[in-house]
């Protein structure tokens, strides 16, 4: 009797280890909303240094940078989905691409 347990317990181990694993190796390419938002962020900084240099216009400078301070309030409000939208549109304005997802 106990070497039929013993046989089950490793075969239920085992396969929750492999179920574990599988788990984690998808979780681990999924990039949230959040982290989305924030790479956006960085990118949007990036680019609005960027074009911040002399002969650069200003007018698209403060609207990325209008546009960005609203990004902030939708990632931050929990609305990310439209901070993402707000993030690209202000890097398109500045004729950057935003980051992809999936890399």
């Amino acid at each position: 009797m106990q070497r039929r347990s013993t046989r089950w317990m490793a075969a239920l181990t085992g396969i929750s280890l492999a179920m574990l694993a599988v788990a984690q190796s998808g979780a681990a390419a999924a990039v949230t909303r959040s982290e989305y938002c924030s790479r956006l962020g960085l990118q949007l900084d990036g680019a609005i240094q960027t074009k911040a240099q002399p002969g650069a216009s200003a007018s698209e400078i403060a609207e990325a940078t209008a546009l960005q301070d609203k990004a902030n309030r939708f990632c931050a409000e929990r609305k990310q989905a439209q901070g993402i939208r707000t993030y690209a549109n202000a890097l398109k304005l500045l004729g950057v691409t935003p980051v992809d997802l999936n890399q």
